[in-house]
């Protein structure tokens, strides 16, 4: 798909090794961000995304999550001066969630639906409804990718193990979507890139963060960029600074 007017976002996440630990929500800078790379060749950042946790702390939070819920904040700078968008839980039920996203003045930009596999379809499906706009409507992989996992599932248990222990790469699900509305893909998540393509120049560009950094929570593989705990972060740091060479 080539469109040169395409703008190319990509979720930077920081992994917690080598004796770090990512500070606790609302103190220090911002770990995450979201850089958009324009067809100019012109780079920025857009966001710098976090989790906002709710009064029972990160437990509370990592509890709802499990139900599908969501909720970050997308700050316009690392250091919390500026908002740019927030993304909120509205409704879960039955497999489907449905999120909202606001600008800094509470302005509803967008409002997301995640239908789990077999909820409303064979796939994950995906709707971006904008005020004013037609939906965009987009599936998890493509059919004929998830019939082919779906034939050889029964032998993937040794694929991983195999990986495993050749240090190589893990085999992913399907996890393409490409998002269209009367016939027209204006927007498309590239999972292997971390990043999400905007091929429409009149779409927000706090849209497609919001909508880049929801779908990427839910990466099973990686058990999701917002889903550390306290303990889980401290553990690693631990064992990183025993294996660290004296």
């Amino acid at each position: 798909m080539g469109h040169s007017t395409t703008r190319r976002l990509k979720l930077h996440t920081k992994p917690v090794h080598q004796g770090e630990q990512p500070p606790a929500e609302g103190t220090g800078a911002v770990w995450h961000h979201i850089d958009v790379f324009a067809a100019q060749g012109s780079t920025r950042t857009i966001a710098h995304v976090e989790r906002e946790l709710p009064p029972g702390g990160v437990s509370a939070y990592l509890a709802a999550r499990r139900t599908g819920a969501r909720s970050f904040v997308l700050w316009a700078d690392e250091h919390r001066e500026a908002l740019s968008a927030t993304v909120g839980t509205v409704s879960g039920a039955n497999g489907v969630a449905v999120y909202q996203v606001l600008g800094p003045q509470g302005e509803l930009l967008c409002t997301i639906e995640r239908a789990k596999a077999f909820s409303k379809g064979l796939r994950t499906r995906w709707t971006v409804s904008r005020p004013g706009e037609p939906d965009l409507v987009g599936y998890k992989g493509r059919l004929v990718w998830w019939c082919t996992w779906w034939l050889f599932s029964p032998l993937l248990p040794f694929v991983w193990v195999a990986a495993v222990f050749s240090m190589s790469d893990v085999p992913r699900s399907p996890g393409r979507i490409i998002w269209r509305t009367r016939g027209r893909a204006l927007l498309e998540l590239k999972l292997m890139w971390n990043e999400i393509h905007l091929h429409d120049p009149e779409l927000d560009e706090r849209v497609g963060a919001a909508l880049l950094a929801l779908v990427r929570s839910f990466d099973r593989q990686s058990g999701g960029w917002d889903g550390w705990t306290e303990k889980q972060a401290q553990r690693i740091s631990r064992a990183s600074r025993r294996n660290r060479p004296s």
